[in-house]
């Protein structure tokens, strides 16, 4: 009897110095990013006034020190904010890559935006080369500091500080890979503890005698097929002994994120909503993809140019290929940079080049040989049909540029979905085709996180999270991965 006092003031001192522990490196984040933005600022001052940079352009304004370092500071605190919104002080444990995208992403927000009141107050800055060094050190120095704190919160979960004890409950697929994760990634901060199948009475002990011993911080039902009462019965144990309970959201749950309730006639009417992107924010995307894509298409019309006299020496035919697929609006052309000798090209525009029902079957074939993927959706592994240059193109994902035209029309937008072909489309199960619900993208949720390696159910339920969950920031943060998921990646072309 004497033991348990003893025991649950044990439990309260763990649990105290682990939620300490987590609120010490959140809040030390604030700190240490006001004074790397600060650093960077001035770092960009004296880099500008220095020698060597003064023989190559000479000083030809005024901007004395005390007067810019006031602006610092309070630009700093400003930046902030964008730091926040980003999403850099939540208490979520995230991958480096993850944070990276979202350092670059409130850096750049808080650069224009900055640009932008100096324009409206006609205050130009004296300097162009200290506002685009700023930038660029602000992103190096808040990258740098960051990783160091990371490296120590790291050491400190390593030694037990800050760290939940976890404990999976389920025994389908998606549960192996949640187990698989936080094995594989310790930096999440999440110990797996045990594991148990189902939730009966032998279950409940055996969570109780663990809870005594260990601490129990987390409960997650990772399978959303466990009964009704069984994850009632989970919520309650968790609820009674001050435990953290998660669960994965199953097929209704994850249609009902979005609702909105209008009363008709006096009673409440919910509306299951497919999106988020709509009204304003619809108007919003289209601009900035029409802006971003004409942009895009002027810098990167040399390029085209090259690509297109390289596709051609090397064999006869368009260089732009058309490649039909499907929105919620029908049938529409793709364009690609034409990766395939152009006698297996198929569609309408190459009929006058090779025989169709040839080529059809002897993709056919391939498919039923050397497709990787499983599902409606193929990719043919070590392609024979594609040229050397095509093979570059694939690998690089430069073939896929000409889709900016696409953007600029209207028929995709930068970030959503990814098109199929009606082939494809035909096989879709019934919630497959939540895909179509908005306008198709060159990226997407699915391709920054395993492009075609990912199962195609993986890719729609990565589809469909960002069609329910679509917001300008998730856009900004999957156009920032983009090209560094790209560069990481091995293609089998």
């Amino acid at each position: 009897m004497r033991r348990e006092p003893a025991r649950g003031g044990d439990k309260l001192v763990t649990i105290s110095m682990k939620k300490k522990a987590e609120l010490f490196f959140a809040f030390l984040k604030i700190p240490i990013d006001y004074l790397s933005l600060v650093f960077a600022g001035i770092l960009a001052y004296f880099i500008r006034f220095g020698e060597s940079v003064q023989e190559i352009r000479p000083v030809l304004f005024d901007l004395p020190f005390n007067k810019y370092i006031i602006f610092v500071l309070i630009i700093a605190a400003v930046w902030l904010i964008f730091f926040a919104w980003a999403g850099l002080y939540s208490f979520k444990r995230r991958k480096f890559i993850d944070e990276l995208a979202k350092i670059i992403l409130a850096c750049s927000t808080g650069m224009t935006a900055l640009i932008i009141y100096m324009f409206f107050l006609r205050e130009l800055f004296s300097s162009r080369f200290i506002v685009l060094g700023a930038w660029l050190l602000s992103i190096a120095i808040v990258t740098i500091i960051r990783m160091i704190v990371r490296k120590i919160q790291n050491y400190s979960v390593s030694k037990g500080k800050g760290v939940h004890n976890v404990v999976i409950v389920g025994k389908d697929k998606n549960t192996e890979e949640i187990i698989k994760t936080f094995r594989n990634e310790p930096e999440l901060g999440c110990k797996i503890i045990g594991q148990i199948k189902d939730f009966n009475e032998k279950d409940k002990q055996a969570l109780l005698e663990l809870h005594k011993k260990r601490i129990i911080d987390e409960i997650i039902q990772a399978d959303s097929g466990l009964s009704r009462r069984d994850s009632v019965s989970l919520l309650d144990f968790c609820n009674e002994h001050n435990i953290i309970f998660k669960y994965a959201a199953g097929q209704f749950e994850t249609r009902t994120t979005n609702v909105e309730v209008h009363m008709i006639a006096g009673i409440p009417i919910v509306e299951i909503k497919k999106t988020k992107l709509d009204g304003w924010g619809k108007i919003v995307k289209r601009i900035i993809d029409f802006i971003f894509s004409l942009i895009a298409l002027i810098i990167l019309s040399p390029l085209f140019l090259v690509i297109a006299i390289l596709i051609k020496l090397e064999d006869r035919g368009p260089a732009i290929y058309k490649n039909e697929r499907v929105s919620k609006d029908g049938l529409f052309n793709v364009y690609k940079f034409r990766s395939f000798y152009t006698k297996y090209c198929t569609g309408k525009q190459f009929e006058k080049y090779t025989d169709q029902a040839a080529v059809l079957k002897f993709q056919e074939e391939l498919i039923k040989k050397q497709s990787k993927r499983q599902g409606p959706v193929y990719k043919v592994l070590h392609d024979p049909r594609r040229t050397k240059i095509g093979r570059f193109l694939e690998k690089t994902s430069i073939d896929e540029l000409p889709q900016f035209f696409n953007v600029l029309i209207g028929n995709m937008s930068l970030v959503g979905p990814r098109p199929h072909q009606p082939v494809e489309v035909e096989k879709y199960a019934k919630h497959h085709r939540r895909v179509l619900d908005i306008k198709p993208g060159i990226t997407g949720l699915a391709q920054i996180s395993g492009r075609s390696d990912l199962d195609f159910e993986e890719e729609v339920n990565l589809d469909i999270y960002y069609i329910e969950n679509w917001s300008l920031k998730l856009d900004f943060w999957i156009l920032l991965k983009t090209p560094i998921v790209v560069l990481k990646r091995k293609s089998k072309v």
